[in-house]
């Protein structure tokens, strides 16, 4: 792979190219990057995907199907999960590697520190109380299977954005999750067809291990990696999603120019919406779907 490769503008698996054509006019025209952000703001927010971090996080317990039901509910283009193994390969939903913060394990299994989400087996996981945290209208639910959130969310009308978590802590969950997926019959294929169901990861080794796996699948990847990085990155990546006060308006561009989308977390305040949907990016990941679907429909 060429460290320094030629990547024209539209030749990826992006989604939006309106942006991408007002930079390349920009550029032509001689304009500073500085400049191009006003092009950006004149687009329609229709452009703008709405992810719900973890389904509708502030006000529901993340990564239950509550949750994800209530971002869709909400307005969310995509729910956002994060998937893990249990001890005996089934593949469930949670964002810590431990099950501490977001369960009551220390209760029903004190002896088990650190209580490590790849220690327990998904029936022992079962038994968790994963929504009084949130509070106690919230009690009895349970942590979601991936099988479970995929029929959830494909029958909410939402896409999915679907992080791989540790994947270093789990050899080969990148066929796992695609075995997962090909299950659903017809699911990879008409939810990639539709521009709802992506796959990202902070590991950009896995990212690679699971685009051969599914091609046609669009994989982001997670943080903020140099300019420089970018052309290479974007000889396969689709996405490039870093935390959103870690950009500017020129890395928007950058992004952009190689065919690549951007999407932004975890923006919470309207004020901060309101910042990335100027920089142009092409999704917000929030706690606060709701909020969000307000402000792109102003």
């Amino acid at each position: 792979m060429s460290t320094s490769p030629t990547v024209p503008v539209g030749t990826s698996r992006r989604r939006h190219t309106g942006a991408a054509a007002s930079v390349a006019i920009a550029l032509a025209a001689g304009l500073s990057l500085g400049a191009v952000p006003s092009a950006f703001a004149s687009e329609s927010h229709d452009d703008v995907l709405n992810a719900a971090h973890r389904g509708s996080s502030d006000a529901h317990p993340e990564n239950t199907l509550t949750a994800f039901r209530a971002g869709a509910e909400q307005g969310a283009d995509l729910i956002e999960i994060d998937v893990q193994r249990s001890a005996d390969g089934e593949l469930v939903v949670i964002h810590d590697t431990t099950l501490a913060r977001t369960t009551n394990v220390e209760e029903l299994f004190p002896d088990r520190a650190p209580w490590n989400v790849g220690d327990f087996t998904a029936a022992e996981m079962q038994t968790l109380d994963a929504g009084s945290w949130k509070g106690s209208q919230f009690a009895g639910e349970k942590l979601p299977t991936f099988t479970e959130a995929i029929d959830v969310i494909r029958h909410s009308g939402a896409g999915m954005l679907l992080e791989i978590k540790a994947p270093e802590l789990y050899t080969g969950i990148e066929a796992d999750v695609s075995a997962d997926l090909r299950e659903s019959r017809g699911y990879v294929q008409s939810s990639v067809a539709r521009d709802k169901l992506m796959v990202q990861s902070f590991n950009f080794d896995s990212m690679k291990t699971f685009t051969q796996l599914e091609p046609t699948v669009p994989v982001g990847l997670l943080g903020t990696p140099a300019i420089s990085q970018l052309p290479d990155l974007a000889t396969w990546a689709d996405q490039i999603n870093p935390h959103h006060l870690s950009i500017d308006a020129a890395y928007v561009t950058e992004v952009q120019r190689l065919g690549m989308d951007i999407l932004v977390w975890t923006v919470n305040t309207e004020a901060d919406m309101t910042r990335a949907i100027d920089l142009g990016v092409d999704g917000v990941i929030t706690n606060r779907p709701d909020v969000l679907d307000a402000l792109l429909d102003d």
